[in-house]
């Protein structure tokens, strides 16, 4: 229904509350208190005005400065906020400081600031969402939180930006603030199992001063004239963009409704209103409030309600606006205001009163309904229901899925709805939003369902709901709604007609059909019958009194704990009603006409109440004034136990004094007087005082909890004396030990004393016993005739068993006392067996007998077992017995005890174990118990076994099983007998009326033909027929047939229709019927079994046999009048429906006549067909018959006299006819004469004559002759060439007759792939008559046609000519272009346009590259070519051809090329590469370099002297990079420093590598290994530190080599696990090699090699001789180390070794190279010597890279 109406709020203006000013007076805030009944406008004055709901003024006030020095204007209020409760208000201002007024809830109530928050700048928003929590926002950033109570503010989150605005989402529990940066930030107080993030949100593109958050997403707007709107997330969802709006300016403020449905945003004089839209997920722009001369919006403030909304302007001016969406009256009482979706106000049109009804969930509330006499709300929502309570304004929203409002609802009780639907009734608390319980029941009267939530306090009772109602008629359920569990149920005999719980929910009354009355304690789950005869029962309000009416008494429980006790008065009428108020109860009785009331005493109800209430002094001051009696009584003990439990110790006394109990009274007198004498000393009432705790405990027989008081104190001796005075003296004692008490002995003397002079010996023994004095312990145990205690302790110690005497002792005494087992335990101890057998046989304590025997006596066994079960057998104990038979081998007891504690298996198990020939007679027994529980089969098979086989067969036959029966008598009777017998047997049954048992004999031995005829016999047809089924099942039929007709023939036609039937022969039994003139039988099985017609064919026949009126009163009954008409018709008895037409339904004359001329037609008598169809009004028939004939004379006749519409169609006949036979004149002359011409045309076409038709049309039709004409086209283009050549001739025709347009058309449309000759000669022809013929347009059009056509067939040169025709350079070029003539293109663009020179020679590039004629496109466009080169992979062709232009194009592509290699981890050839091309210093290559020099680094097998090529190349390469860095930009950088340092390492490498291939020069070789370790930041640490560790071991430095190596295999392990972090560099401690190095991605040491170094430096760690430290030289630093420790001097490293330079060293021209002298001496000896070129180039580098070789100088030659 709601969806009917619009559910787009909209603002109504009602009233201005402030006037605005002429001048800028802005409304800086405004707010409506919760209760909507006050709203609050601040003005520019800092005053707050205060206005009623109505709008009107009501109060004022002030507000006032932070400190009155700086004067009353000295600042601003920002923002103000209403307390929850409506009672205060909140004064945000700009001078720092927050104040908060109690306002009070009366209007005039003194205003006074109750708190005040001073804060560190201003305060810009402000909201009060809880109790006593303020939220506010500062303009340094922070949002803080004011705490009303403990009066202090804290910060709940800082920001370093100026909050311009602050809102709550609906529910308050999360906050929302905007900040002058556009950041918006969202925290919760509590989330309510949202899940959604805290922090900062997002960021808006201006500040967001209009910030809404509503029900289901965040809406901002600000400075830029966009509202965007977030999801719960913050991601944009919607934007509503007015910044090309010119008319709109900033939005300013912004209001979310209550409900989160609707939010509004001011600007300048216009409010825009969005409200929310569930059905399409997203926001709907309303339309927009506009008032002119409003000005700019800057506060609004919806009310709590959702019905009104303010806008405060810039001009000082307060509106109030209605926001409803609709209202409507409701029974003319109520009236409904929709606020939103989810909101409706409730309005009592009488009282005024108003309830607010939303859905907490923002689901869209359907319609409102008021139940229950006026005071209930009922509402639905999609998956919600809502339910309230108008007196209360109690509301609830429960969870609800919708079920079609099948709900039935009950208000019965004032606390809680009851929902009934499908079987569950549903039951929803006023002002809970949780189900309060749901259960099953069909049983919805209220009399049956009792539901009491905390109707009464109780003491101790926080949440007492409890539900009673019927699970069925006879069964009452008790549930706990709080805890949701069943407190009892009670199963009743008879059905349950009235029920109800008490107000306490601890009693159930409940009443059934035969009125008697009964009542349940929940607390015992007793169930007790109170009345046998009740009438009427009520519990009294407000207590737990009851009031029944039993025939002429009432009945007054006014104590029902005791319901025995029942107090009655004679009654003369009925109880009508019972009413307790003003402190009386009154039962209404009815007396006839009468109403007379009995009041009841109401100080016995009010003593009950008074207990409830815990006011036992008034229920004292009660009893007093009542004489005693059994009720009295029963009320003075409920007030004891009361009043002790709540430590009323004067009033339990004076209970138990009026009870008489003076030992309990005096007893509490003295506990009074010490409670007395501590209240006055201490004050209190002296019940927490110990001994007064204790004494009640006392009094509870509670010692320990009194010991525990007293010791608490230290109060032994009061402990010991309580003990003493009950004489507990165990209890005593045990306190005296555990306290070392120094009486002690004395009290286990005097405890002794006292116990031998009570004659408590037993208790004596064990005193005796716990002091250690056995033997007196005993013989006080024997003195108290304990033996068996005594023989206890004898026999747990040794000493005792050893004294003969007192064994005897024991022993006598326990035979005496008759402890057979215990003497006989006794025996066994002192090893006394015979005795001991003897004592267990008598004490029957046989299994200690039998084990004594196995282990003394082994021949007594067996003898022993066979007793043993003797004696069990005499106990009843057969099942026991069994196997003590079977262990003394005593079979047939065994056998007897087993069937005699029918164990049954057991027996047949014991049995089958046996060969005694006697066995048989147990098989029998056996064999009847199995019959009689009717498992056959077992007891066939006994029974077979005792040889009692006619006791089987008897036993099937008694049960009915005639086949097991057979089964077993075949097998000991020869078949004739079994036959014979059973025949013989049938047929006694038979003549005794048991037929079904005869037929079972008969079948059992296969003779069912007998059975058949027995029936047959007796006329049983339907056992026949069974049988007949079963048996014959090919004959089932006939027989069905056979009986019906036998039957038919006796008359019995009821039967016989029967089996008519049953042999699917409906039409028999119709004939039957209709043959003995039974219509109506025939009839009703017609309709049944005959299908859809059958019933209506013997309708008619029936009538038909009637004839006249009755035939047509008949077919009138059944409705078949119409149809009996035109059946009779169908079937050709025209007279018979000519019969039944006239008499009643002359309508129908005409249908007969219609079908009788239809039947002369058939017959072929055309006259007597004309005649009937003129008399059917059907001439036109007639005229269709002769046409149909091709009586073409007959029907023009007919069509003349009788319908002249018809002659055309006559005419058109004839020429279809005559175009049938091809004479096409006559045919033509026809249809022109009939006005037919389109017929004319059809026919032609459909005859292939299109020039005819065209002629025809042309004449008579020219306005379709253009759409003939497209039709010929298409026809033509179908038939292929021959339609094409057709086309060709028409077009030809067009041109000759001069249309011309018409024949350009026609020549365009030729289209023949096979003949392309033709085609273009068309096409050409098409263009050169639209060139002559036709306006400029029409020949571009068709030249726009032809040309790409001409292209499309390849005839580009046409093309190109047609187009420079008409001046279309550019699509002649193309058309060049298309075919490849690009010489005739280039012409064409210099002649004609020279601007498309560049355009051809663009199309040229293109075709070259797409061609892949890259050698043509060098030519053309060089850089194109090289980007191809380098996309096939032709790298060579690329970087030759790049080559031979500029420096940076070929260094372009090298990079290119470099990049590729490396990805194809082909580094060698990137550096052949750069070897040949140089190295520039670009910054974009160093990447590369970089890549190149670590995976050279990187390359295995790479330490041979015939590596020295790639090393040198290396070299080469960086130092003609690094001489290319020293005059670029890139001079002294990073990169660089870092190339330079690559240099050094590549110039070590090659050095290594000449220095490899000479002898002398291995100690080079080696120095230069141990060097390169200072760079393994570059080089993989491994594989440095395995070579420098071979170098130094081949030269016979062990010492390093074993250090480096062991390190290598450190680095090793490392790189297997991932990680170096383990790695140990203490040995490198004060030397330059590197600590963090990275981690080598591979190992670049083989498995086996790695195992021989681990071998060689386990063997030589084993070696003492080896010291584990580096070399030192004169510096004492390790002595390839250029930093020394000592003095931080760092030295410059050698060109030929890399160690460093220290006394005797050569310079070089160029700074910072040197070498060592004698490093350079040999290295100049060996290449003198030797010649090596490698050593050779190494010195020639280094005259390059050092500036030339010092004096001594170097010839290379």
């Amino acid at each position: 229904m709601f969806n009917a109406v619009k559910t787009a709020m909209q603002l109504k203006h009602l009233k201005t509350l402030l006037t605005p000013q002429d001048g800028a007076a802005k409304v800086t805030c405004m707010a409506w208190s919760p209760n909507n009944g006050k709203f609050a406008v601040c003005t520019v004055d800092r005053v707050v005005l205060l206005y009623d709901e109505q709008g009107e003024r009501r109060d004022k006030f002030s507000t006032k400065p932070a400190d009155s020095k700086y004067g009353k204007k000295s600042y601003a209020v920002k923002t103000m906020a209403f307390s929850p409760d409506s009672t205060k208000i909140a004064i945000g201002q700009t001078d720092n400081v927050i104040y908060v007024y109690k306002i009070g809830e009366e209007w005039g109530d003194k205003k006074v600031i109750c708190n005040k928050f001073v804060q560190t700048s201003a305060v810009i928003c402000l909201l009060w969402p809880a109790e006593n929590a303020i939220v506010f926002g500062l303009a340094e950033g922070k949002v803080r939180l004011a705490n009303i109570k403990s009066n202090k503010s804290s910060t709940i989150y800082g920001t370093e930006s100026y909050v311009v605005s602050l809102t709550s989402n609906v529910s308050g529990k999360g906050i929302l603030s905007g900040h002058a940066d556009g950041t918006v930030v969202r925290y919760f107080f509590d989330d309510e199992g949202s899940g959604e993030s805290q922090g900062k949100l997002f960021t808006h593109s201006c500040p967001p001063y209009s910030l809404a958050w509503a029900a289901n997403s965040i809406i901002v707007a600000g400075c830029d004239k966009k509202i965007v709107v977030h999801g719960k997330e913050g991601h944009v969802t919607q934007t509503f963009d007015y910044s090309r709006d010119v008319s709109e300016k900033e939005f300013t403020v912004a209001a979310t409704s209550p409900s989160g449905q609707s939010v509004v945003i001011g600007s300048y004089d216009r409010l825009r209103v969005f409200n929310w839209s569930p059905r399409r997920s997203a926001w709907e722009e309303a339309k927009p409030k506009e008032i002119a001369n409003l000005y700019t919006i800057t506060a609004l403030s919806w009310k709590k309600d959702g019905s009104r909304l303010c806008a405060g302007t810039l001009c000082g001016g307060v509106e109030q606006f209605d926001c409803c969406l609709r209202r409507s009256i409701y029974k003319n009482k109520f009236e409904m205001t929709y606020v939103g979706l989810s909101q409706v106000i409730v309005k009592n049109l009488s009282t005024g009163t108003r309830v607010v009804l939303k859905s907490h969930y923002g689901y869209q509330i359907d319609e409102v309904k008021i139940m229950g006499k006026d005071r209930y709300l009922v509402a639905h929502t999609s998956d919600t229901l809502l339910l309230g309570d108008l007196g209360t304004n109690k509301l609830s929203e429960v969870a609800w899925q919708g079920s079609g409002g099948n709900e039935k609802f009950f208000f019965e009780n004032e606390n809680v709805c009851m929902v009934f639907n499908a079987g569950e009734l549903t039951m929803i608390e006023y002002g809970n939003n949780e189900i309060l319980g749901s259960v099953r029941t069909e049983f919805m009267n209220p009399h049956l369902i009792s539901v009491r939530l905390n109707e009464r306090k109780q003491r101790g009772v926080e949440d007492n709901k409890k539900l009673a109602y019927l699970i069925d008629i006879k069964t009452i359920a008790i549930v706990n709604l709080t805890g949701g569990f069943n407190l009892g149920t009670i199963s009743h005999d008879t059905k349950i007609d009235w029920l109800e719980l008490n107000e306490t929910g601890h009693k159930l009354l409940f009443r059934d059909k035969k009125l008697r009355l009964h009542l349940y304690d929940i607390v015992s789950s007793t169930k007790t019958t109170v009345l046998n005869y009740c009438s009427y029962v009520q519990w009294v309000p407000g207590s737990d009194v009851v009031v029944a009416q039993n025939r002429g008494n009432l009945c007054v429980w006014y104590n029902i704990d005791s319901p025995e006790r029942v107090t009655m008065f004679p009654l003369k009428g009925d109880i009508a009603d019972l009413e307790r108020s003003n402190g009386k109860t009154e039962v209404i009785v009815t007396e006839g006409v009468n109403t007379i009331s009995y009041t009841l005493d109401e100080g016995l109800i009010e003593f009950g109440t008074a207990i409830d209430d815990g006011d036992y002094h008034r229920a004292t001051a009660f009893l007093e004034t009542l004489e005693m009696s059994s009720e009295t009584e029963a009320m003075w003990k409920t007030l004891s136990k009361l009043s002790l439990e709540a430590k009323q110790l004067h009033i339990a006394e004076r209970c138990f004094a009026a009870l008489g109990d003076v030992a309990k009274a005096r007893f509490l007198n003295e506990t009074n007087k010490i409670a007395d004498q501590i209240a006055k000393q201490y004050g209190g009432d002296g019940t927490d005082y110990y001994q007064v705790k204790a004494r009640l405990a006392m009094l509870e027989k509670n010692y320990k909890l009194a010991e525990m008081f007293y010791l608490e104190q230290n109060a032994i001796d009061e402990v010991m004396e309580m003990y003493q005075e009950l004489h507990m003296w165990d209890d005593c004692i045990a306190v005296a030990e555990a306290k070392g008490h120094p009486e002690l002995d004395n009290l286990r003397r005097s405890y002794y004393q006292w116990l031998m002079e009570t004659k408590q010996d037993e208790k004596a023994g064990e005193v005796k016993e716990n002091e250690g004095d056995y033997t007196g312990a005993i013989n006080l145990y024997l003195k108290a005739g304990l033996p068996a205690k005594a023989a206890r302790l004898a026999m747990n110690r040794d000493e005792l068993m050893a004294n003969s005497d007192i064994v005897n002792r024991i022993a006598a005494a326990l035979i005496k006392g008759d402890f057979y087992e215990r003497a006989g335990d006794l025996f066994e101890r002192i090893r006394n067996h015979q005795r001991a057998l003897e004592c267990y046989r008598k004490g029957f304590a046989f299994s200690k007998a039998v084990e004594l025997a196995r282990a003394a006596f082994p021949a007594d066994v067996v003898k022993l077992e066979e007793t043993w079960g003797d004696y069990l057998v005499q106990q009843k104990q057969m099942d026991a017995a069994i196997n003590h038979y079977i262990e003394a081998g005593c079979s047939s007891k065994a056998i007897e005890s087993a069937i005699g504690a029918r164990q049954w298996k057991k027996a047949v198990h014991i049995l089958g174990l046996q060969d005694d020939k006697s066995s048989g007679k147990y098989y029998y027994k056996i064999a009847q118990h199995y019959a009689s529980i009717q498992e056959y089969e077992v007891a066939e098979h006994l029974y077979v076994k005792s040889d009692h086989i006619k006791g089987a067969i008897d036993m099937y036959t008694q049960a009915g099983q005639w086949e097991q029966a057979h089964k077993l008598a075949t097998k000991c009777m020869n078949p004739e007998d079994v036959s014979a017998l059973y025949i013989n047997r049938a047929q006694d049954l038979e003549k005794e009326g048991k037929y079904k048992e005869a037929e079972r004999l008969f079948t059992t031995v296969d003779e069912p033909d007998l059975a058949i005829t027995m029936y047959k016999k007796n006329k049983m047809y339907d056992d026949m027929i069974r049988l007949v089924a079963k048996y014959h099942k090919d004959l089932l039929t006939d027989t069905h047939l056979h009986l019906a007709k036998e039957l038919e023939g006796e008359t019995r036609f009821q039967e016989a229709e029967y089996h008519y039937l049953e042999a699917k022969e409906w039409k028999a039994a119709v004939n039957m019927y209709r043959v003995n003139d039974m219509w109506d039988e025939a009839y009703r099985v017609a309709k049944a079994h005959g299908g859809a017609n059958a019933h209506k064919q013997v309708a008619y026949l029936w009538a038909k046999s009637l004839g006249g009126e009755a035939a047509v009163k008949l077919l009138n009954k059944f409705g078949l009048l119409e149809t009996a008409i035109d059946y009779a018709a169908d079937n050709c008895s025209f007279d018979f429906a000519y019969e039944l037409a006239r008499q009643s339904m002359k309508h129908k004359i005409p249908d007969i006549h219609l079908k009788h001329a239809m039947f002369f037609e058939d017959e072929g008598k055309f006259a007597e067909a004309e005649a009937e169809f003129i008399k059917a009004e059907k001439p036109k028939e007639a005229v269709l018959m002769y046409v149909h004939n091709q009586d073409w004379n007959g029907a023009q006749r007919v069509a003349e006299a009788h319908d002249p519409d018809s002659v055309a169609d006559v005419l058109v006949g004839q020429a279809k006819f005559a175009f049938d036979l091809k004479e096409y004149q006559k045919a033509e002359a026809f249809l022109l004469r009939a006005q037919r011409p389109e017929l004319a045309i059809k026919y032609y076409k459909e005859a292939g004559m299109w020039i005819d038709a065209m002629r025809i049309c042309k004449e008579y039709v020219p306005n379709k002759l253009e759409i003939l004409q497209v039709e010929y086209e298409k026809e033509a283009v179908k038939k292929g060439p021959s339609g094409v050549a057709g086309m060709v001739e028409q077009a030809r025709e067009w041109e000759q007759s001069g249309e011309y347009a018409r024949a350009v058309e026609c020549y365009l449309k030729v289209k023949d792939k096979d003949n392309i000759p033709l085609v273009e000669k068309c096409w050409m022809k098409a263009a050169e008559l639209a060139i002559k013929f036709l306006t400029q347009e029409k020949t571009m059009d068709v030249i726009q046609v032809v040309g790409p056509r001409l292209i499309e067939i390849q005839k580009y040169s046409a093309a190109a000519e047609l187009y420079l025709n008409l001046d279309l350079i550019k699509e002649a070029i193309d058309a060049f272009i298309e075919g490849e003539e690009w010489n005739k293109a280039k012409r064409v663009a210099k002649e004609l346009e020279p601007r498309y020179e560049d355009y051809v020679d663009q199309r040229y590039k293109e075709y070259l590259k797409n061609q892949g004629k890259v050698d043509s496109l060098v030519g053309v466009d060089v850089m194109a070519a090289l980007d191809m080169y380098a996309e096939r992979g032709q790298w060579e062709k690329c970087i030759e051809t790049a080559s031979k232009q500029n420096y940076k194009v070929l260094h372009k592509y090298v990079a290119l090329y470099a990049t590729h290699l490396i990805k194809e981890g082909q580094t060698e050839k990137v550096l052949n590469l750069y070897v040949q091309h140089g190295a520039p210093a670009n910054s974009q290559n160093f990447n590369i370099y970089k890549r190149m020099f670590l995976d050279l680094l990187n390359i295995v097998g790479t330490n041979r002297a015939d590596a020295y090529r790639m090393w040198a190349d290396l070299r080469d390469v960086f130092f003609n990079l690094c001489e290319n860095m020293i005059k670029s930009a890139e001079a002294n950088s990073s990169s660089h420093e870092e190339f330079e340092k690559m240099l050094q390492i590549a110039h070590y490498y090659a050095t290594r590598s000449a220095a490899q291939g000479v002898n002398q020069l291995d100690m080079v070789a080696a120095k230069l290994s141990i060097s390169l370790l200072r760079h393994t930041d570059f080089i993989p640490a491994d594989k440095a530190f395995y070579e420098a560790g071979l170098a130094a071991k081949s030269v016979g430095w062990e010492n390093m080599a074993f250090i480096f190596l062991n390190h290598f295999l450190d680095l090793s392990d490392g790189i297997d696990e991932g990680n170096l972090d383990a790695l140990d560099h203490s040995d490198f401690q004060d030397t330059d090699i590197p600590f963090e190095v990275p981690l080598p991605a591979k190992q670049h040491v083989t498995d086996d090699k790695r195992e021989e170094i681990r071998d060689w430096v386990l063997t030589v760690s084993m070696d003492q001789r080896v010291e584990q430290v580096l070399q030192k030289d004169e510096r004492d630093t390790y002595e390839a180390s250029l930093m020394a420790v000592n003095t931080g001097i760092r030295s410059l490293p050698c060109l030929i070794t890399g160690y460093p330079v220290l006394r005797n060293k050569i310079d070089f021209k160029r700074p910072g190279k040197a070498a060592n002298k004698d490093d350079w001496n040999k290295f100049l000896m060996a290449v003198k010597t030797t010649h090596s070129p490698e050593c050779q180039d190494v010195l020639k580098f280094i005259s390059h890279w050092c500036g030339g070789l010092p004096s001594a100088g170097f010839s290379f030659q």
